[in-house]
């Protein structure tokens, strides 16, 4: 069994060991945010069984998903659960790690590239640079302020950049949370949506108006949120808008 990351979007992002997994595999169960080019490298006659999530709705419950993983594994078939981004960052993949493990089979993990470094790398931000920020946090913003762990207060004025998965519903909620909690409102923000993809869209602004300059843009899910003086590097660094298929940067 092999839980392999399958990058941010890009499929030529994918890792080497992961294209190897994946051609190897009897059974290939996959996420939404797979690229379809990516299943490509699976053998012909393999099985691919898609096991999606998106916001209120799922193929597969998590306690479903984790009995599957062990029953295709205790069949004897080689099997790779390929997990958009890295399987470890934000991708579940250490409750289905531990499934196995509370079943006693054997596994490996092949990291993937996450979106919360690409996503901002073909946006032309740095989630760090020794000029601008030394430290950076990478939360998840899929339940609203007040109603989660994240210490947002907490991480206003603590961390240089801050990348948010998952934060577009509360993106509002957030913005006033980090305010509240010190973090300047003309702090450099942006939102990108289809991080790696041909679709990217770039949307930059503040602190204190991203959130209605990602609605006014039709920015949605998928996206990455940055927070950070980083964001202002963005202008000039931003090679993936001078490429054939180029990103957009919108709202400016």
């Amino acid at each position: 069994m092999a839980l392999v990351g399958a990058g941010p979007g890009d499929p030529g992002l994918l890792t080497l060991k992961g294209r190897d997994r994946i051609a190897a595999a009897d059974v290939v169960v996959y996420d939404r945010l797979v690229d379809p080019e990516i299943l490509d490298h699976a053998r012909p006659g393999a099985r691919q069984i898609y096991a999606g999530k998106e916001r209120g709705r799922q193929v597969l419950s998590q306690d479903d998903l984790n009995r599957l993983l062990v029953e295709l594994a205790r069949d004897g078939l080689r099997v790779v659960r390929l997990k958009g981004g890295d399987p470890f960052l934000f991708g579940r993949g250490g409750e289905e790690a531990s499934a196995l493990v509370a079943a006693g089979i054997d596994f490996e993990v092949v990291p993937g590239i996450s979106a919360g470094l690409a996503a901002p790398a073909y946006a032309g931000i740095p989630v760090t640079d020794r000029r601008l920020s030394s430290s950076v946090a990478f939360v998840t913003g899929h339940e609203k302020p007040g109603n989660t762990g994240v210490d947002w207060a907490g991480l206003a004025t603590s961390v240089d950049t801050i990348v948010i998965f998952m934060g577009m519903k509360h993106l509002d909620a957030i913005a006033r949370a980090l305010a509240i909690g010190g973090r300047p409102g003309d702090t450099p923000a942006a939102v990108i949506q289809w991080g790696t993809n041909s679709e990217q869209v770039t949307v930059i602004g503040t602190l204190e108006d991203i959130a209605g300059r990602a609605r006014a843009a039709g920015a949605g899910s998928p996206a990455t949120v940055v927070i950070g003086e980083v964001v202002s590097l963005a202008g000039a660094l931003d090679w993936f808008r001078t490429l054939p298929a180029p990103s957009r940067v919108v709202a400016v």
